[in-house]
């Protein structure tokens, strides 16, 4: 366990430092900029980048690209859905998307606004289509920004902080300790878990503001 982790730990060391920073914004970018989010999940490729930090200056460098990547992406998705609007919502890839998952959106934003924007940051699918949905309406860009970055300084904080953190402390113990590889992978196993688990809460918590009026006239019957 401890050698397969410290050449993988070696392997992405070796890359650049300032190419394997740029690969971690862009993959953010992309992933919340064209829905190529939905395909290449660029948390992955964060965790991977940041197992590769060395210092506490490349961990600043990787944090500050992964936000700027991420406010990139989510402002190329405002401007998209304000320029192209509906278009991007018939398309082949809008039609793949599916009208229930535009619709869920649309109804977010119509009830929690700002705060939607912030949340959707760490709801899945719902990060890709919350800007677009957003440049759609009348929404102004600098409201839209003064949302979104602080949720996207808080989920980089958290994905880079943690990696970086585990690989150093890993490098640390692995000459003392037999079982640091089992710590290290431990770690992001519960750092996964624990993301995983608050986005599940996340969506039930929100789950009442993305039904349109039907579904909540049937669930009020119901009670």
């Amino acid at each position: 366990m401890d050698d397969l982790l410290i050449w993988l730990l070696d392997t992405v060391q070796s890359i650049d430092p300032v190419a394997r920073t740029l690969i971690a914004g862009l993959a953010v970018m992309l992933e919340t900029s064209i829905l190529i989010g939905l395909v290449v999940p660029g948390d992955t490729i964060v965790i991977i980048a940041s197992m590769g930090v060395a210092t506490p200056l490349e961990g600043v460098a990787m944090g500050v690209a992964v936000v700027i990547g991420a406010l990139i992406g989510e402002s190329i998705g405002f401007w998209l859905g304000r320029w192209l609007g509906p278009h991007i919502r018939v398309s082949w890839l809008g039609r793949r998307i599916g009208e229930h998952n535009w619709v869920r959106a649309e109804n977010y934003l119509e009830r929690r606004g700002g705060i939607a924007i912030f949340l959707s940051r760490f709801l899945p699918v719902l990060h890709s289509l919350v800007p677009l949905t957003v440049g759609m309406s009348e929404y102004p860009y600098r409201r839209f920004l003064a949302w979104t970055a602080p949720a996207c300084v808080l989920w980089a904080t958290a994905y880079v902080s943690v990696t970086s953190l585990a690989a150093g402390s890993f490098r640390e113990l692995v000459d003392r300790v037999h079982f640091a590889g089992y710590i290290f992978v431990g770690v992001i196993a519960l750092f996964l878990i624990l993301a995983f688990l608050g986005k599940k809460l996340l969506q039930r918590v929100e789950a009442r503001h993305l039904k349109g009026p039907e579904a909540e006239a049937d669930a009020d019957v119901k009670d």
